[in-house]
């Protein structure tokens, strides 16, 4: 019988012919990394158990992106403290304000992520990195100092599921729209310790930015990774990144692997992704999944709107959402948050932070910020978000509320950024065609 993407990954970086679902091997890492909430556990991890060596300078990534730039003296003595330790040990990929951006945006731009590699990161979102064909997973911070010092992890084999969407998209549908159907069809547990692997003539067809998207939510469904396996379209996106930050990119396309066809997998889910409407997750959970249909019949007004983080911050998602705002002025507060310096800058160059700001927006530079309740964005008692962001759990972006007291949680509704614009517009959840009838 054949072997997955994931299963041939895992068992290279073992060192075996195969790996079994659920069993547990040690594993070889490309790249190990994590952001200024992550690595200051890890640091103290590492440095608490008398370790003195790092076992690779090139392989081990810190990213002050969480709580950056600093909103309170907690978080400048966590972003210091990585600093110091990255000097300390000559760490080359640390990166802080004004040179980074979210992680999980940030690392497959810089080219430090190829197909085939094992990559582990500090944050449960990493798992983001799969859509370069590569297996890719959050761990806890003490893996992760194991990790630096050893080069190695312990590792769960995942059961395999395998996610096939056929047809072409309607209008305004993206890779948000899939993973979100995807995680309302089988819950927030129903891939628990399984891969994710995403396939089809759909898949195949969409960008990178939208395969990032899928991924990086896999983790929602209780996923340990989500993949897709490395095309032309993988490659070509990668060339010019790793020609300028790799010497192993002679050795690309080697890398590219797919899964075999007589591969087993334990489920298997067939989607028409012609009949998926966008998609609108409801609080409190992100498998709390309507069609915008349904939203628009449910009338829900918004306080604000958040554009941005690791799953819709590139430039493709600042190009929709001012695409749809263009020539009007939004009535829900909208902050709008550029994944990394260099979207930040090509949508400066294009034009699209002129058309937010024109609109009322607020633009702000890269941080994840709102997205984990941080700074940036806060919701108070009862307020509403329209957001492109991965969780809308209870408190997740502001006030957890309290039924004692009378206190209301905020709430968050999880959409694509075409959708979160016309939100914006219209002061309540909509849909893009609604505004250009609006502008007519």
């Amino acid at each position: 019988m054949g072997s997955t993407i994931t299963e041939k990954i895992l068992a290279k970086a073992a060192g075996r012919e195969e790996v079994v679902p659920g069993e547990i091997y040690m594993i070889n890492v490309d790249f190990a990394f994590g952001n200024d909430i992550t690595i200051p556990v890890s640091i103290n991890e590492f440095e608490g158990a008398g370790l003195d060596r790092i076992f690779d300078k090139e392989k081990i990534g810190f990213f002050n992106d969480h709580s950056t730039p600093n909103k309170d003296i907690k978080s400048a003595n966590l972003t210091m403290q990585v600093r110091k330790f990255a000097e300390k040990y000559c760490i080359k990929h640390c990166y802080d304000v004004g040179k980074t951006g979210i992680e999980h945006a940030f690392i497959p731009e810089q080219g430090l992520v190829l197909p085939g590699q094992v990559i582990v990161g500090a944050d449960s979102h990493s798992c983001t990195h799969g859509a370069l064909g590569a297996f890719a997973t959050g761990v806890g911070s003490t893996d992760i100092a194991a990790a630096m010092a050893l080069g190695k992890v312990w590792m769960l084999t995942p059961e395999q599921k395998l996610f096939v969407f056929n047809g072409k998209l309607q209008d305004y549908v993206s890779g948000k729209d899939l993973i979100l159907y995807a995680i309302g069809d089988i819950g927030v547990k129903g891939a628990l310790d399984s891969t994710m692997e995403f396939a089809g003539d759909t898949i195949s067809t969409l960008s990178m930015d939208s395969r990032f998207s899928i991924c990086n939510m896999a983790t929602e469904a209780g996923a340990i990774n989500g993949i897709i396996a490395a095309d032309n379209l993988t490659l070509n996106y990668l060339s010019p990144k790793v020609c300028e930050t790799s010497h192993d990119y002679p050795k690309l396309i080697k890398r590219e692997i797919k899964s075999d066809k007589d591969a087993y997998y334990a489920t298997k889910f067939n989607y028409d992704a012609s009949k998926i409407e966008p998609q609108v997750a409801y609080p409190f959970l992100p498998s709390n999944t309507k069609p915008i249909s349904k939203a628009i019949k449910d009338n829900i007004t918004i306080d604000q709107v958040v554009i941005g983080s690791c799953t819709n911050g590139r430039l493709e998602d600042m190009r929709e959402a001012a695409k749809i705002i263009k020539g009007s002025y939004v009535k829900s507060r909208t902050i709008i948050i550029p994944a990394t310096q260099e979207v930040y800058l090509d949508s400066l160059k294009a034009g699209l932070l002129e058309t937010f700001v024109e609109a009322g927006c607020y633009v702000s530079g890269p941080t994840c910020g709102p997205c984990l309740g941080g700074h940036m964005g806060v919701l108070g008692p009862g307020e509403r978000a329209v957001a492109t962001t991965n969780r809308n759990f209870v408190g997740r972006m502001g006030e957890p509320g309290n039924k004692k007291k009378g206190i209301p949680p905020s709430e968050i509704y999880l959409t694509n950024p075409a959708i979160a614009a016309a939100s914006a517009v219209l002061g309540r959840i909509a849909h893009p065609n609604e505004i250009v009838r609006y502008k007519k």
